[in-house]
């Protein structure tokens, strides 16, 4: 492997929307050094964490319309029923729910768990609760997302954690979207959920590290063929 591969794959390129935060941190670290040469160095590990805080990796997605892909980094934190948030006109009836919690040091690019059309897009204010709670799902600040697949409609809801302060989304209404592409982020601790057609399988269990667009939540498959898969 030559140099520039190595490189390549060792420097993670930053989304553009954290180039603003890491230049505000790379200018309040001249300041303070400035004032203080000690804390310049303080500064210096504050900058390289938000440049890997905004970090956006490729990812390698299974093109497979019969799985349900992971839409964000972290560890799964609940699987079972729950009552979909009303925005989503999803009904009433629990769905399976799979949750995804965020710390400060995991990607926080969301993408797509399926290919699809956006039937609905639907922003709540709220709380900022920690998102590792289960209550945050119902009384969080959150964006939610309405994808209609060949296998019924699917919920996506990006939710704010206890120091998220922006929920970004970045598909419209009637958008097409593809398995493992980009459609949003949450700054700073968050959490994403997933809200299952009742004929999906899960397949990742509490305490599992989930990988956003590689690691399979659910699938529909009947059978053990292996999936083809994307760069992404």
């Amino acid at each position: 492997m030559s140099l520039a591969d190595t490189i390549r794959k060792t420097m993670v390129p930053v989304h553009r929307e954290g180039w603003p935060f890491v230049a505000a941190f790379a200018v309040g670290t001249i300041i303070i050094g400035w004032l203080w040469s000690p804390l310049f160095y303080l500064g210096l590990v504050l900058t390289a964490w938000c440049a890997y805080f905004f970090r956006d990796p490729q990812r390698v997605t299974p093109v497979d319309d019969a799985l349900v892909i992971s839409p964000a980094d972290g560890i799964v934190s609940a699987v079972g029923p729950a009552v979909p948030p009303v925005e989503l006109g999803l009904g009433d009836t629990p769905m399976t729910r799979v949750s995804v919690f965020m710390n400060v040091f995991s990607v926080h690019i969301n993408r797509a768990p399926v290919r699809g059309k956006v039937t609905t897009i639907a922003y709540r204010p709220g709380k900022f609760l920690n998102a590792d709670l289960d209550k945050a799902s119902t009384e969080n600040e959150r964006n939610g997302l309405v994808i209609e697949t060949a296998h019924g409609p699917l919920g996506v809801v990006q939710v704010a954690g206890l120091v998220a302060r922006r929920i970004l989304c970045w598909v419209k209404h009637d958008e097409d979207l593809s398995a493992g592409e980009r459609f949003g982020l949450i700054r700073f601790g968050s959490r994403v959920d997933l809200y299952l057609p009742a004929a999906a399988t899960t397949r990742v269990f509490v305490g599992q590290t989930a990988i956003a667009g590689e690691t399979v939540i659910a699938d529909y498959r009947d059978d053990t063929e292996t999936p083809l898969s994307r760069t992404s």
